[in-house]
């Protein structure tokens, strides 16, 4: 009898194992409002910031924020957290507000840490971490914007009216450094053009001190020729219109200058000199400071970027060129110089030969050596080691599709790889360059994470981060592999079968494209809620496709220079040799394939649909319509301003295409898009109907390029499936 329990037992969990591992997906498995619902496919990460000096990070445990030991995980309290969040509260701030910030992973230290910076009512104060002491700095109706710390910690620098201030923070005396700021005239503070296409979306910052804290370099951005943008909010009952700088192709830009403003001086700010410039045809994309704190480093184009000057100015405003940069196509900007300690040179990163690679210059502009070189790219350069002896990088050495983490010996250019295995690899470096955190993944497995040392050799595992729930669903397992073009390029891809996939069945395939330039898709690390959906897809009957065309593989900036000035036409030929592949195997049914894609990729469905016949059906989100209606910097890298090159804008042209369209086609856009606006899609719905051409709409009032409200990013994908599963 107790035989015959033992048996049943086995077959109960069994069977009990087997119902597990065969969930089926749903839409509130991955979108859910209710986070009890919502399974949390990618496990809890683990968010940490190193200390300035290096040798601890703090991290968040039990709502606390705490130092952590990376040699052993030894967690002490980082800080008197309820002397801070009483200090807050006697301030005016609220409990919860107080008792959030006082634990808060994102507190902003000087570089001792022995202060904070907060910013509470729209004024600055500064939190004395030893005496528990919270001082009123600034007590203005006005906001105070990009608040920083001066190096030396004695300042306090930031932006108010467009003007750059800065404060004394022994006294809480403030000084206003530059005094023509105002609707036109951004002193310090980055416009939506500069921000978006030339500094990285967030960084509105326009100022940075020298190392000295003696002085500040800004740019000033005069908008005064940028045309306006207006964007409307008509949720609310009285209407929100936003108006914003925003010039498309062909308008005229900001005009630029490099100021200096001394930090002791009450003379104003002196600007570099750049009479070797027209001022409406210059962009200037990145500013540093030399070590010494005697000269601003900042990276100069013409406006359609076919040239980069590395200029060196020193304090009063004298210029010269160190370098410059050209391609057969565009110059592609990428970090300031990295200085090493020796104060004579600098690692320096180009694309010259086709890959971006790392290159030694002394401080005159000469060619020392090149440290990296050969068919591969550097992704992210970390730095140097203090003494000089090594450069750390991620790069594609190994794999175009999972990058790892590497150093390369300055002295002789050897390069040694430090992370190993399948899957994606990035590191965070302390400041000493002695260890680095690897943040890991492939495309099965969610984000872990591990302490090193920085010649590779394992401390211990932070956080494994495993996810019990990924095993208790039926998925299908990606698959990559290479589909050559018609002219030999080997693209990368990735496919998802059906978890009960039949070799003798025909499966409609649903294929996803971004398409942009340097931008790859197909990539061996985790892809979050787009890539559970991919897999409910795929447990729905559909081959799930995505195909890097050359110019997204990110196989080097020579990939990309082929489409240079007829963007969309390269891009669509290489989906197309894709789906020719697809084709060819026996269980796709080649009468019905589907392509989405967001962005740059609305933009390549909806060219798609309209210039070929190989989809079925399309869904195009935050389509770019027509080049000449985006931005100006970005556009006019790729394809010039459109009088320089008017059949290119023709021949990538939806609007002008809209009579062509064949196929289902889903038009997708945000009602408060500020970077793709609704005019693309408005102007493309206008012709589909002047060209009789049926089609489909849907539009996310509140929403702007990218959809983040739970509420919509749930309808959004819901509203998806329901038109894959009717329409292919």
């Amino acid at each position: 009898m107790k035989q015959i329990n033992l048996i049943a037992l086995a077959m109960l969990l069994f069977v009990s194992a087997s119902f597990a591992q065969n969930k089926m997906l749903t839409i509130d498995d991955i979108f859910s409002l209710d986070s009890k619902v919502r399974v949390n496919f990618g496990g809890m990460p683990t968010r940490f910031a190193w200390s300035a000096d290096g040798r601890s990070f703090r991290q968040m445990k039990s709502g606390s924020l705490v130092r952590v030991d990376p040699a052993n995980g030894n967690a002490t309290p980082y800080l008197d957290s309820t002397k801070f969040k009483t200090a807050l509260e006697q301030s005016g701030m609220s409990t919860e507000d107080a008792g959030r910030m006082s634990n808060s992973l994102g507190l902003q230290f000087n570089e001792s840490e022995t202060a904070i910076l907060v910013t509470n009512k729209n004024d600055l104060w500064y939190y004395d971490v030893a005496s528990g002491v919270l001082k009123r700095l600034t007590n203005t109706k006005e906001e105070e914007l990009e608040a920083d710390f001066s190096p030396d910690g004695k300042w306090i620098s930031f932006v108010r009216g467009n003007n750059l201030f800065i404060v004394d923070v022994a006294r809480a005396r403030e000084r206003q450094l530059t005094r023509d700021g105002g609707e036109k005239i951004y002193n310090g503070y980055l416009d939506w053009v500069y921000e978006e296409e030339l500094y990285g979306r967030g960084q509105k910052r326009g100022y940075w001190w020298s190392p000295d804290s003696k002085s500040i370099a800004f740019l000033r951005l005069d908008e005064s020729p940028v045309p306006k943008f207006v964007l409307t909010n008509d949720i609310v009952d009285n209407q929100v219109v936003e108006n914003t700088d925003y010039p498309q192709a062909g308008d005229p830009n900001p005009l630029v200058r490099v100021g200096i403003a001394s930090v002791g001086a009450t003379a104003p700010a002196r600007f570099a000199s750049l009479a070797k410039y027209q001022p409406q045809d210059l962009l200037v994309a990145r500013v540093a400071w030399t070590p010494d704190s005697k000269t601003v480093m900042f990276q100069a184009l013409n406006r359609e970027q076919t040239y980069l000057d590395l200029v060196a100015a020193d304090l009063a405003g004298k210029v010269k060129i160190v370098l410059t940069e050209k391609t057969p196509a565009w110059v592609e900007v990428y970090d300031d110089p990295a200085f090493l300690n020796n104060g004579t040179t600098a690692i320096w990163q180009s694309a010259r030969d086709g890959w971006r690679h790392l290159y030694l210059y002394d401080n005159n502009g000469h060619l020392v050596r090149q440290l990296t070189k050969g068919e591969w790219e550097v992704r992210s350069f970390y730095g140097a080691d203090n003494a000089g002896e090594w450069a750390y990088f991620s790069a594609t050495k190994d794999s175009h599709i999972a990058e790892n983490v590497y150093r390369v010996r300055i002295a002789d250019g050897t390069v040694e790889r430090l992370t190993q295995g399948e899957g994606t690899h990035a590191a965070s470096f302390n400041s000493t360059f002695t260890h680095f955190v690897d943040n890991w993944s492939d495309a099965a497995t969610p984000p872990q994470q591990r302490l090193m040392t920085s010649s590779g050799q394992l401390v211990r595992v932070l956080n494994e981060n495993k996810v019990e729930a990924l095993s208790q669903y039926k998925l299908g397992k990606p698959e990559f592999l290479r589909v050559k073009t018609r002219d030999g390029f080997e693209m990368e891809a990735m496919m998802i079968r059906p978890p009960d996939f039949d070799p003798k069945k025909k499966y409609p395939v649903l294929s996803y494209t971004y398409s942009g330039p340097h931008a790859p898709s197909v990539a061996d690390r985790w892809g979050g809620a787009r890539y559970m959906w991919h897999q409910m897809m795929a447990q729905k009957g559909y081959i799930i496709w995505i195909c890097d065309n050359k110019g997204a593989s990110g196989k080097g900036e020579q990939s990309v220079w082929p489409s240079y000035k007829k963007f969309m036409v390269p891009e669509l030929s290489d989906l197309e040799d894709g789906v020719n592949y697809l084709k060819s195997l026996k269980f796709v049914d080649g009468n019905r394939i589907g392509i989405w894609g967001w962005s740059f990729g609305g933009m390549m469905t909806s060219y798609a649909l309209t210039h070929s016949n190989v989809f079925k059906m399309g869904i195009a989100g935050g389509t770019v319509a027509d080049w000449r209606l985006y931005d100006s910097i970005y556009t006019e890298r790729y394809m010039l301003q459109p009088k320089n090159n008017p059949q290119g804008f023709d021949q990538t042209s939806v609007v002008k295409a809209a009579g062509n369209l064949n196929g289902k086609l889903l038009l997708i856009h945000g009602g408060m898009d500020d970077n793709v606006h609704m005019q693309n899609t408005m102007q493309l719905a206008y012709e589909f109907q002047k060209a009789g051409k049926q089609f489909d709409l849907m539009i996310y009032p509140t929403q702007h390029h990218g959809l983040t409200n739970p509420a919509q990013v749930k309808h959004w994908y819901t509203m998806m499936t329901e038109y894959v599963l009717k329409n292919l």
